[in-house]
């Protein structure tokens, strides 16, 4: 059971990018796969591409083309530089069977020696692919609903004995129904089935592809863009999972150092920022200052604008301070632009992958991302968008900023927009307006910051010759002033509180003064104490000294005037001086 299972998966690559990924791993190998779809939807080019790429990789091919001359075909093929001189002579063999409608309707047609002419083929080029382009032709020639069912029946068993994998193209008017009895038939004999369109919506053409049933597999059933370019037909198909990668935590600068301080050291290596805003708020300009700080760190850089020339994009940043061009010269940024209006959402996505996937940048600015949701887009397109850009820039750690332009300055942090902002970003920073005295000023607000400690302030944006800087917006009751009204007011406050200032140097120099007189005063009075001190001190002691010259004088005296020896007391003599 394990050995079936296995030879019903076993899948053969297409080489076309993204219809791998959508069939999980190709289309199935010694079976039929029919690609049905409206003109123009790109149903030869696809099967012609699958052929041409076995025939490079060691698995010729067969095309039979049942309506178109095979040289047109290989003429056409030669603008998207397959090369098919050299793989036809070995890997590759068209066959031109267009039936001719007399036979057909004589009924004396069918594929029996066709298909026999083609297996003695394939056995001598050992064929593993063949194409029947537009079989519809034949089949409709047939006019016979049993025939019709015959011819099928005989190409199926034919494929399944071959062991060759078939492509079978036919023409389809719908979307997914048909109204024709043998696709009705054709689409439960093969084993895989896709959908082509082709539509035109606003004069922009979309075409994409759907793959319907696929036996013995998994598949992507979502509808996917279809590309035809230079090198060929491409899907247009994101995963919607997040790739399971580690969180960074190194911190990148923002390229203006104030932001970086709101933000905790700035954006977080491999998120997603949007900066919203009102035209001419200078989302542009933030671009700048992150591209010129990721280039000075060495930073190989991505830049994709939308309706703006990269010389004016430089030019115009120069004006401000930042200078991109020596970095454009060196080749460590490339500037992209784009037209918004020539493609639509999913076109632009398949460019923005290519553009990746060629410069490999780490810093990723797209400018607006709101030109690529467009009016030209349907809802389903929009809603897919925001997150096939988060995963494209998420799987390959890209740091990337994108703006969003609104159409108004009102409402500004609505969530109902146009890229449904809340989806992409990791960081969300407003820039706004804010009208006041006759006056046009920029103000910043973060929004969110996921992971972060963020600043809740609105600060003011000033942009001038000498670079890009924020200020604090000012408040004077109540109301926040910006520009030449704060200038104004913090002038008057700013003399005010000078005025202030020098009236309280005054007063300080006045209670000095007041306090030095002081000071002397009370030096001259303890000068004058020391003086009376010393008085004092100098009356006592001549005091003393005259009592002691008085004793001495009495004494001399005494005995002048007495004949005896005694002497009078202290006292007495004392009372007889009082006499």
């Amino acid at each position: 059971m394990s050995n079936t299972q296995q030879i019903e998966l076993n899948k053969i690559q297409t080489g076309i990018r993204g219809l791998d990924d959508i069939t999980n791993g190709g289309l199935p190998k010694g079976r039929g796969t029919l690609l049905a779809g409206g003109p123009g939807c790109g149903k030869t080019v696809i099967a012609l591409q699958i052929l041409v790429h076995g025939a490079k990789h060691g698995e010729p091919g067969i095309f039979v083309t049942f309506e178109e001359d095979s040289s047109r075909i290989i003429t056409n093929a030669t603008t998207f530089g397959w090369n098919l001189s050299e793989l036809e002579s070995q890997k590759l063999f068209f066959l031109d069977a267009k039936p001719r409608p007399d036979i057909v309707c004589a009924g004396q047609f069918d594929l029996s020696s066709l298909l026999a002419s083609l297996k003695v083929k394939a056995d001598q080029m050992m064929a593993k692919r063949i194409v029947f382009d537009s079989i519809d032709v034949l089949l409709s020639l047939l006019d016979d609903p049993l025939a019709e069912r015959r011819e099928l029946f005989r190409l199926n068993d034919w494929l399944i004995s071959s062991g060759l994998t078939g492509i079978i193209t036919c023409k389809n008017n719908d979307s997914c129904q048909s109204r024709l009895d043998y696709q009705d038939f054709m689409q439960y004999m093969v084993d895989c089935m896709i959908f082509l369109r082709h539509d035109v919506d606003n004069r922009l053409a979309h075409r994409t592809m759907r793959i319907i049933k696929y036996r013995g597999s998994s598949f992507n059933s979502r509808e996917a863009a279809l590309l035809l370019g230079d090198t060929g037909a491409e899907v247009i198909a994101f995963t919607l999972s997040l790739p399971q990668l580690s969180a960074s935590t190194e911190r990148i600068s923002s390229g203006i150092d104030r932001l970086d301080s709101m933000l905790g050291s700035g954006y977080y290596r491999g998120s997603a920022v949007v900066l919203s805003g009102a035209p001419g708020t200078a989302k542009t300009t933030l671009c700048g200052c992150f591209l010129l700080a990721a280039c000075e760190r060495g930073e190989r850089s991505l830049f994709i604008g939308f309706d703006e020339p990269a010389q004016e994009i430089v030019r115009n940043l120069r004006s401000v301070g930042i200078d991109l061009g020596p970095y454009v010269d060196s080749g460590l940024l490339h500037i992209q632009s784009l037209r918004s209006s020539v493609s639509g959402t999913e076109e632009h996505m398949g460019m923005v992958r290519k553009l990746i996937e060629t410069y490999q940048p780490r810093c990723l600015v797209i400018d607006p991302l709101s030109a690529i949701v467009n009016s030209h887009s349907n809802d389903e397109a929009l809603r897919r968008m925001p997150e096939q850009l988060l995963a494209l820039t998420k799987s390959t750690g890209i740091t990337m900023i994108c703006t969003s332009l609104l159409a108004s300055n009102n409402d500004a942090l609505n969530e109902d927009t146009n890229i449904h902002i809340s989806t992409v970003a990791d960081t969300w920073i407003h820039i706004s307006y804010a009208m006041l005295a006759g006056e046009r000023n920029r103000s910043l607000t973060i929004v969110k910051s996921r992971g972060t400690e963020h600043s809740n302030q609105v600060r003011e944006l000033i942009l001038n010759s000498s670079g890009v800087s924020l200020a604090d917006v000012y408040q004077a009751g109540g109301e926040v002033l910006m520009g030449t009204a704060r200038w104004q007011k913090e002038t008057a406050e700013k003399a005010t509180e000078d005025l202030l200032l020098a009236s309280v140097v005054h007063k300080r120099r006045a209670i000095e003064l007041a306090q030095a007189e002081v000071n002397a005063r009370v030096e001259v009075l303890q000068v004058e104490l020391a003086v009376k001190e010393a008085e004092l001190k100098l009356l006592l002691a001549t005091e003393d000294t005259r009592v002691k010259l008085s004793n001495l004088s009495r004494d001399e005296l005494w005995s002048k005037r007495s004949g005896d020896d005694l002497k009078p007391s202290s006292e007495n003599w004392h009372i007889d001086k009082e006499c």
